[in-house]
């Protein structure tokens, strides 16, 4: 699993991106809890992620609202197939309104962009 830590900063909330191959929710489950095993990723607020597993798009909020789904909607533009990408935030106190989205956004292009997937061809 790539883990790019404190990638974002704004207003007390900071955010880091992680991800890995995963063919099957259960390899997803094991990223996941391979994530949380570090303390820090265990006290996160939210670790959102999403996949497509054999063509079966999956994704959880983890109580970040409509997270799972930009981020899906992300991996499937780019055609990032059987990967999972998992945002983490740990809420700063103050509510960033739509301000979120667009660093879910960024996060997943930096991870993108970092592990070269967003210039690879279908899988």
């Amino acid at each position: 699993m790539r883990v790019f830590d404190r990638i974002i900063a704004d207003r007390g909330s900071r955010y880091a991106v992680s991800g890995g191959p995963a063919a099957t929710r259960d390899e997803v489950a094991a990223l996941l809890a391979g994530l949380k095993r570090s303390r820090r990723f265990a006290r996160a607020t939210h670790n959102s992620w999403a996949a497509i597993l054999s063509g079966e798009p999956v994704k959880d909020d983890d109580g970040e609202a409509g997270a799972g789904a930009l981020m899906l909607q992300m991996l499937q533009r780019a055609d990032v197939r059987d990967h999972v990408v998992v945002v983490t935030r740990w809420y700063g106190g103050k509510h960033l309104g739509g301000d979120r989205f667009r660093h879910v956004a960024d996060a997943v292009r930096h991870y993108l962009r970092e592990t070269g997937l967003d210039s690879r061809g279908p899988s």
